[in-house]
């Protein structure tokens, strides 16, 4: 059977085994189950057998379900995650969110939730190109909210984008905020609006959050729209090079870009953006640095490392992998720490899917 379709289910208790794979044999898509009692015994299966989805409780003994998910995102990178937990709590969802897990999910204790728990799984096990946000189904963002609002909805869309988190709340068939990273109302709906993909989840409402975005639900998602598309600038088209359009064209129209350097697994060459006088010894440096800091954040059992930044006489650059693509990017002089940061965030959630 393809590793498309095949689950690999990790919980020390065998009760709780057993109620997920009936729960799991009720997804539309008929998964082969499989299971591990361990976090080394998962690992062993992984290296044996390819599969599509993980599905890891938190509190295991001996290893734990934190550090299964932090070697399974670094070797397996393919397989696609979800940590299962009856922890409440927002800062550890966070810390579960910044290791690249695709889904933290509080175990479901009504028939509701378990809908929507098998909703999410059976997205998360579709195609290997789907784009879109891993959630009830695989849809662009605009689609999220045009179906919140046309069903005159009051709720909480938490959407996450490999370490990046935004919220859209919408009250009564209308989004009334928004909120990433230090953005709120329309200018974080944008940022949000430029994912490229995801997970998400759909949270109760919240009637008390003030309303900082006060034009209708159609104009909003049109402007942000037009704004993505006004990104993709005529200098920054001149500046691309020998690239397709899509991640690398929005990059391009950074202002604050001196340079960009993205290695894709299995290309040849790099691809390149703006002026670089020695793109290949650029390549070399670029994968020596990531390999080292990964094999450094795995001895100090760290978690993935998001990003890596330093300065050089020129410039500040960035260093980031998204999935298996590798990606340096040098800032112009005069680039705000601050400023770097927030674009870093934005050129990370390019790749992300």
């Amino acid at each position: 059977m393809p590793a498309s379709n095949k689950v690999l289910l990790v919980d020390d208790d065998q009760a709780l085994l057993e109620t997920y794979q009936e729960l799991l044999r009720q997804l539309p898509s008929r998964p082969e189950i499989q299971t591990a009692s361990s976090g080394a015994k998962a690992l062993a299966r992984l290296e044996t057998e390819p599969f599509r989805l993980l599905i890891c409780d938190l509190r295991m003994p001996k290893m734990d379900g934190l550090q299964v998910l932090t070697i399974v995102r670094r070797r397996f990178p393919k397989v696609r995650t979800v940590a299962l937990t009856s922890v409440q709590d927002e800062q550890f969802r966070s810390r579960i969110y910044a290791l690249g897990v695709d889904l933290f999910w509080s175990k479901p204790g009504n028939d509701q939730e378990v809908r929507l728990f098998l909703e999410c799984l059976e997205s998360l096990l579709g195609a290997e190109d789907d784009v879109g946000f891993r959630g009830v189904q695989s849809k662009s963002l605009m689609d999220l909210v045009q179906s919140e609002c046309l069903s005159q909805s009051s709720s909480l869309l938490r959407i996450t984008n490999g370490a990046l988190t935004g919220k859209i709340w919408i009250q009564d068939g209308e989004v009334v905020d928004a909120a990433a990273g230090d953005l709120v109302g329309v200018e974080a709906f944008r940022r949000i609006f430029a994912w490229r993909g995801g997970g998400f989840e759909t949270l109760p409402a919240e009637p008390g959050q003030l309303r900082r975005i006060t034009q209708s639900y159609h104009g909003l998602l049109l402007d942000s729209a037009q704004a993505m598309d006004e990104a993709a600038t005529p200098a920054g088209q001149e500046a691309l090079r020998d690239s397709e359009a899509g991640p690398l064209r929005t990059l391009a129209a950074i202002p604050e870009l001196s340079f960009g350097l993205v290695l894709e697994p299995g290309a040849a060459r790099p691809k390149v953006i703006g002026e670089l006088l020695n793109p290949d010894g650029l390549t070399v440096w670029t994968r020596e640095t990531l390999a080292a800091f990964g094999t450094l954040g795995d001895q100090l059992q760290a978690g993935r490392v998001i990003r890596i930044e330093g300065n050089t006489p020129n410039n500040r650059q960035t260093l980031f992998s998204a999935g298996q693509t590798q990606v340096c990017i040098g800032w112009r002089s005069g680039t705000s720490a601050g400023r770097i940061k927030e674009l870093t965030e934005f050129a990370i959630s390019l790749w992300a899917c």
